[in-house]
């Protein structure tokens, strides 16, 4: 238990803006509001770093108390990183008015989730231990969810859904983590696990970071990345859900958002770091490519090129010589990391930037982000795109899977689709995955046949989706438990059924995929 001790920072006090109350701060550098000794009998200990979040503090804090766990069973700890806004006055509220609720106030500002983050370990008091950000709420079942589960398999670790919340639309995260229910499975048996490892929606035995020493370090970016790798490798199993656990705020806080405030450059120093620190670890050979393939082909090529400010910037030559800086750490790598990456893209990505072909680089970026609909050839039962490059050049890249519409229609009161499947995962197909376009809430799954040359068929009888809201939805093939392609339609046709009511039309998308809309 860490306590308040006698031996103060004499120079640094909390003062209560309302009551003009001085406070000392401890040796520590924090202060502990209404001198609260952490509870001993909570089941789960939330920890939520905090800093000028007057905005959402209030509902991020309810969305714990109005929790189906019971708040008697949470230990809630909220660590103030300096705040100058409201945001103090409003913890000591809360933490008078709630035994549960312990606020911390640290004497100096720290830039960094991870001392905050840090701290609320040290005062866990439970056997399990979670991550809140200050503008983010839980489901209120989300906790007892999780905890439910650690309960009954003894893993180390689960990982449910996460919902992000735009303006005008949900949307899943990290749809790996939540696509179907797994329990006690060996982590790096699911492949992407190492691509979200955000601090939202997972729940972790808390004596298995205490016994390890894993703790985030204090960066301004990348520190949960290195804190939940940590926790992977030293995790024996691992259960995921597809309930709904975690939101995250994407509505109006872009310009709280600390990572918003963090320039890319220093993103892939922080990264650079990371990297460094998994470099000297003692991992198994399997382990090392899945968390490598994250900072290489994730952060290292999607995150550092692939977005608005490469595309705007005037300044692509200091982004070309960060990236040959992450480029240098591969030099002793015991295999060809490339060929561990997902997206072919990003293959053929690499390749231009090893060869400094930057004019080449910023042309197929530009295709991809802005050809809707990519021309697909067949060559000998497989699928390829064609990348137009600088000075005439094209660049043939192979896709692992491809969908294409053969024709389809209505018989009577069901829906009939035939399709043709080309790729490397025709065996791996699992499932139609439909979804709607503005709401991760609703999505379901349909079964689906595919026969050993590809040949598709889709029936849906429309009862089953009498009960659906009006909107448009996806329609997916989905195939190694979570990955997706959509099914091409070359047709502008759209075909439309009347059915108890209610009209369904199946159309084509303006990139020329099928999808479903309901009045």
């Amino acid at each position: 238990m860490i306590k308040r001790v006698s031996k103060l920072v004499q120079s640094k006090w909390f003062e209560h803006n309302q009551h003009k109350t001085k406070y000392p701060y401890n040796q520590h550098g924090y202060y502990i509001v209404h001198d609260k000794v952490p509870a001993k009998n909570s089941k789960v200990t939330v920890v939520t770093p905090v800093f000028n979040a007057e905005k959402f503090i209030k509902k991020t804090i309810d969305s714990v108390l109005n929790q189906s766990l019971g708040i008697d069973n949470i230990q809630y700890i909220l660590v103030d990183d300096k705040s100058t806004d409201s945001t103090r006055d409003i913890l000591i509220d809360y933490s008078a008015r709630f035994e549960q609720i312990i606020a911390v106030f640290l004497a100096s500002n720290t830039g960094t989730p991870g001392k905050p983050r840090n701290i609320g370990i040290e005062l866990c008091k439970s056997d399990y231990i979670t991550f809140l950000d200050a503008d983010d709420w839980l489901e209120s079942t989300g906790l007892e969810t999780l905890y439910q589960i650690l309960e009954e398999t003894g893993d180390d670790y689960v990982v449910g859904k996460t919902i992000q919340v735009e303006n005008k639309k949900t949307k899943t995260i990290g749809e790996h983590e939540s696509c179907k229910e797994r329990r006690s499975v060996a982590p790096f048996s699911i492949p992407h696990i190492c691509h979200h490892l955000g601090p939202r929606a997972r729940m972790i035995r808390t004596s298995g970071i205490k016994n390890h020493h894993i703790r985030f370090p204090e960066m301004k970016f990348a520190e949960d990345k290195q804190f939940f790798i940590d926790v992977l490798i030293h995790s024996q199993s691992l259960s995921t859900t597809r309930e709904p656990i975690y939101y995250l705020n994407r509505l109006n806080n872009a310009q709280t958002r600390l990572t918003n405030q963090t320039n890319i450059i220093h993103k892939t120093d922080c990264n650079l770091k990371v990297i460094d620190y998994i470099l000297n670890k003692d991992l198994a050979m399997d382990k090392k490519k899945v968390i490598l393939n994250r900072l290489y082909e994730f952060d290292s090529i999607n995150r550092l090129f692939k977005t608005p400010h490469f595309e705007k910037t005037s300044l692509k030559p200091l982004y070309y010589r960060k990236f040959n800086q992450v480029l240098k750490t591969t030099k002793n790598l015991e295999y060809e990391f490339s060929e561990e990456f997902f997206q072919p893209t990003n293959k053929v990505a690499f390749t231009l930037l090893q060869n400094k072909q930057y004019k080449d680089l910023e042309a197929l970026i530009g295709w991809d982000k802005n050809e809707k609909v990519k021309k697909v050839m067949i060559k000998e039962n497989l699928p390829y795109t064609v990348v137009p490059l600088k000075e005439g050049n094209e660049q043939s890249i192979r896709l692992p899977m491809y969908a294409e519409a053969v024709r389809d229609f209505f018989e009577e009161d069901q829906y009939i689709l035939q399709f043709k499947v080309y790729g490397d995962h025709i065996h791996d197909i699992c499932d139609i995955f439909i979804q709607k376009w503005d709401d991760a809430h609703v999505e379901f799954s349909l079964p689906v046949k595919v026969d050993s040359e590809g040949t598709g068929y889709l029936v849906i009888d429309l009862i089953q989706l009498s009960g659906i809201p009006q909107g448009n939805y996806s329609i997916f093939l989905r195939y190694k438990d979570y990955m997706k392609v959509n099914i091409r339609k070359n047709e502008q046709t759209k075909l439309q059924q009347h059915f108890n009511g209610r009209e369904f039309t199946f159309f084509q998308t303006g990139y020329s995929n099928v999808a479903l809309k309901t009045h």
